[in-house]
């Protein structure tokens, strides 16, 4: 539909005579002229066209209306310190996930500044992903190439993003080790150009397994070679990302000045002494009006290890999540928060709102779809995840909320601003503690989950 609720009402016949081109479904020289004639027809666009066309949109829109309107105190904040960077990576799953225990780390030991690895559990995370790949392959070997499912695995072999449930596997497996014992490497940083070559072995080693299953060769003989395949991924990993340690020696100072004896850990012996937490007792949660509340979602092949853990999430109305969120946040536990962070950002000042950008002015046109609408045409969906750290409760009612970036220091001293109104637009997933959930809630994961197929929109990973 032509939308001319902004232009003037001389123009209402010229919009009606729209489409009357002789070749039906075309655009010939006739609407042509008529597009031109209402363009030109309101005197001010042009002005408009030669700011737009000289200048940034974004700059633009801005609604100078919307600034200081929200200031930077919250009433109930969770106690964390250091700022991370996840650079030019789509790594900040592992960053949140890391971030929300890194708090309890901090809180519980009495520490300063303090950070894990990412590029430890981010080592495992390719090498296992690289696996689930294979495996996908070998168990599809026997359909045909334009299968949707063969499609899907080999459009997507493998990438830097991810989501909770990666996180707790991954660390369950392998363990953590602090930043130091394991840094960041360039292409730990920078991921592009490691990442183009896994995804083109892995697709040519997927063309390989099923070239041999096509010749007969059984699920023996296909999962020995493709145990050469991952040792060769390894190498690809150890030589971009560094080997990563068995075995460290490590020691901490806390807060007031105390240094710990030095000890020799494991990654597996450092998680257990370090991490006060049961990863499998968080809950994730969904907000997605295109499908019904109160219900258990499960997506296929959604995980980051052949054996690990499907994204399994309990589709919720928004603000009954706010009310698990706040429990959370005023008992001092951060929270894995993933989000459509693109969307009305103004990423100087740190600030999420809906009504940071008017573009709908700028244009004289109306983008009004609501969230079912975008995610049903793939407009928006989760692509950042952060750690939820503050709430501001004003007369019993959250106004607005705090994100832990993984951005360095842009923003607001490296955090997010989010009025509440854009957490009801934005926001889609978010992982609580159980013990911040009522018992009703609870009692639906006892529930047989609907599974949803692994190109559903809602598989997008957070990057």
């Amino acid at each position: 539909m032509f939308r001319y609720f902004l232009l003037p009402a001389i123009l209402f016949i010229a919009v009606n005579n729209f489409g009357n081109a002789q070749d039906i479904g075309t655009i010939d020289k006739e609407l042509i002229e008529q597009f031109r004639g209402t363009f030109n027809a309101d005197k001010s666009t042009k002005a408009i066209m030669n700011a737009v066309s000289s200048n940034d949109i974004k700059n633009l829109a801005l609604n100078r209306e919307n600034l200081g309107k929200v200031d930077n105190y919250f009433s109930n904040r969770v106690e964390s310190k250091g700022i991370t960077d996840q650079k030019s990576t789509g790594r900040c799953w592992l960053f949140t996930g890391l971030n929300v225990i890194r708090a309890e780390v901090i809180n519980e030991k009495n520490m300063g500044d303090f950070s894990f690895s990412q590029n430890f559990n981010f080592f495992y995370d390719q090498l296992e992903k690289s696996n689930l790949f294979l495996e996908g392959i070998i168990e599809t070997a026997d359909k045909p190439m334009d299968d949707k499912k063969v499609e899907w695995l080999f459009q997507n072999p493998i990438g830097d993003g991810g989501q909770w449930t990666g996180v707790v596997d991954i660390i369950k497996k392998y363990g953590l080790v602090p930043s130091e014992v394991f840094p960041e490497s360039h292409n730990s940083e920078n991921t592009g150009m490691m990442s183009r070559f896994l995804r083109r072995m892995l697709k040519e080693d997927g063309l390989k397994l099923r070239e041999m299953y096509t010749i007969g060769k059984d699920q023996t003989e296909l999962r020995k070679e493709k145990y050469q395949m991952l040792s060769d991924i390894y190498r690809i990993l150890a030589i971009t990302l560094g080997e990563p340690p068995t075995e460290f020696v490590w020691r901490y100072k806390d807060k007031d000045g105390n240094l710990s004896p030095s000890k020799t850990y494991t990654p597996k012996s450092f998680y257990n002494e370090f991490v006060n937490m049961n990863l499998d007792d968080y809950v994730m949660f969904m907000n997605d009006p295109t499908r019904d509340f109160g219900k258990v979602y499960e997506i296929e092949n959604d995980r980051h290890m052949y054996e690990g853990q499907n994204w399994k999430y309990i589709n919720l109305e928004a603000d009954k999540i706010k009310t698990f969120a706040v429990a959370s946040i005023k008992d001092n536990e951060a929270m894995y928060f993933s989000c459509d962070v693109g969307k009305q950002l103004d990423k100087d000042r740190g600030y999420l709102d809906v009504n940071n950008y008017d573009y709908g002015a700028l244009f004289g046109l109306n983008f009004g779809m609501d969230k079912a609408q975008r995610i049903k045409t793939f407009e928006s969906g989760s692509t950042h995840g952060m750690a939820l750290m503050a709430v501001d409760i004003q007369d019993g009612k959250p106004m607005k909320w705090l994100l832990e970036n993984s951005w360095g220091n842009s923003g607001f001293e490296g955090h997010l601003i989010m009025t509440d109104a854009w957490f009801d637009e934005y926001m889609f997933r978010l992982v609580i503690n159980k013990k911040y959930i009522d018992a009703e809630t609870l009692k639906l994961l006892e529930t047989e989950a609907v599974m949803l197929p692994p190109w559903d929109p809602m598989f997008l990973p957070d990057n």
